[in-house]
């Protein structure tokens, strides 16, 4: 086994964490994240302060070993050797296209290693790359910048649309946006730039645009979009019963699309999803668009992988819920964008852990009963010690490892952890909200004498 002496005692006591570790320190080593740096940054150079240097201390704020930016800054200024000035200007003035090329490269690496654990997940539709898209809007931040001061509305310091693998589960691409007011729509150009053949690209309706449905279609790959009620269309066929499936009632027919451009007509399937309960949005019929082939996939198959598009919901709430995803004291949106895709390594290097896991303990048990917010809380409990214990020069060895030695070193950890300490916490349905009552004489009520009230009125016959 790879780990000596030094690392033996965390190895037996937080697996997870060294695996965390080595996993950085493979994907993100200063030689590859540099060179990186210097071939998509089109502004930015580098003098004292090194592109590597900003990503180690923004991985330590996301993954909530350190509490801000600027705590990150002071635990490493003798190393970094530059001024808080310096390091908040280089900070700022991250390009997105650089930040968004760092999540990427890294989600290729991190693929290569699920496959040599083979701890990916089963294919949604055999013979198809499914991929998940969605935006994310970040949230307000503090009214610290000068031009900020004078604002009372919510500051937003960027977008993004995200790209999801299902079956790694990794985040494979991002599209960052420094206008936080710009239309998710407007961002579709460069991800059509990204859309291979034998895709399958399964989007909300907002991105229902008849420029990308032809535009995925160009390339000899698939969709599957929930129809946007202003998108044109002309029926070719009346609806017709296709069965049911786990949601409700599925109905298809043949819809004409018309290219805006050049006029050319198209046919492609809509299916009619009618729901037994109403969405939260109180809609009751879901109507989606698919270019899928009937033979490939039938109605029924269709509603059922438009009900994957929730799983990057799950992603947002673990960057949300167990990783430090948004900075609200980081104001300007170069930077409010490099912490999120610095988040989106970390999630995705949590990603990895689970497949690992799952390699070793079944990827059923994994999914089924790992949190990933437990995971990312021990981490954060450990990192800071072990680094202090472990030294980052003796993590380099994990640089040097190739994929295959790095899938039976991540095996042998995952064999070491104790599943029981990261056990979901299933909860019982949500009971009704009782009405409150509100008394503007009183603003406040002390908890205490609430609670007294409750218990002598029970006792009372």
């Amino acid at each position: 086994m790879l780990l000596n002496s030094a690392f033996e005692r965390f190895a037996e006591h937080s697996p997870v964490a060294v695996m965390v570790r080595g996993l950085l320190e493979q994907v993100l080593a200063p030689t590859a994240v540099n060179a990186l740096f210097d071939e998509h940054a089109h502004k930015q150079y580098t003098r004292e302060l090194l592109f590597s240097d900003l990503v180690d201390v923004m991985g330590e704020v996301v993954c909530g070993s350190r509490r801000s930016v600027h705590a990150g800054y002071r635990a490493h200024r003798k190393r970094l050797a530059v001024s808080r000035s310096a390091f908040y200007q280089k900070l700022n003035g991250i390009e997105p296209q650089v930040a968004a090329a760092l999540t990427r490269q890294t989600a290729a690496n991190l693929a290569a290693v699920i496959d040599q654990l083979g701890g990916g997940l089963p294919a949604l539709l055999p013979g198809y790359r499914v991929k998940i898209l969605d935006g994310n809007a970040l949230a307000k931040t503090e009214h610290r910048l000068r031009e900020l001061r004078i604002v009372a509305a919510g500051p937003l310091p960027g977008k993004s649309l995200v790209v999801l693998d299902p079956a790694s589960m990794l985040v494979i691409d991002v599209f960052p946006c420094e206008d936080g007011h710009t239309q998710e729509r407007a961002l579709l150009d460069p991800v059509l730039a990204t859309v291979e053949p034998n895709d399958l690209w399964i989007e909300d309706r907002n991105f229902c645009t008849l420029k990308f449905l032809f535009g995925v279609a160009a390339q000899q790959a698939c969709f599957l979009v929930r129809q946007h009620q202003n998108l044109p269309w002309a029926a070719d066929t009346e609806l017709e019963y296709a069965g049911e499936c786990e949601s409700g009632e599925v109905w298809e027919q043949r819809v004409r699309l018309t290219h805006p451009d050049t006029g050319e007509e198209w046919l492609v399937r809509r299916v009619a999803l009618r729901l037994r309960s109403a969405t939260r949005d109180g809609d009751v019929v879901i109507h989606l668009l698919t270019n899928l082939p009937a033979r490939v996939a039938s109605a029924r198959v269709v509603a059922q992988l438009y009900r994957e598009r929730w799983t990057i919901e799950g992603a947002f709430q673990i960057l949300e819920a167990a990783l430090e995803s948004e900075q609200p004291r980081l104001g300007y949106p170069p930077a409010a964008l490099f912490a999120f895709c610095v988040a989106l390594v970390a999630y995705n290097v949590l990603a990895v852990v689970r497949a690992a896991l799952g390699a070793v303990h079944g990827r059923t048990v994994v999914e089924e009963h790992v949190s990933t917010y437990y995971l990312a809380a021990e981490i954060q409990g450990v990192y800071q010690g072990m680094m202090i214990a472990i030294p980052p020069a003796e993590w380099e060895v994990w640089q040097q490892l190739t994929v295959a030695q790095l899938a039976v070193q991540l095996k042998a950890l995952a064999r070491a952890a104790d599943l029981s300490a990261y056990q979901r916490s299933p909860r019982g349905p949500k009971k009704p909200r009782p009405e409150r009552i509100h008394c503007k004489s009183k603003p406040h009520v002390s908890t205490a004498r609430l609670i007294a009230n409750c218990r002598n009125k029970k006792r009372s016959p």
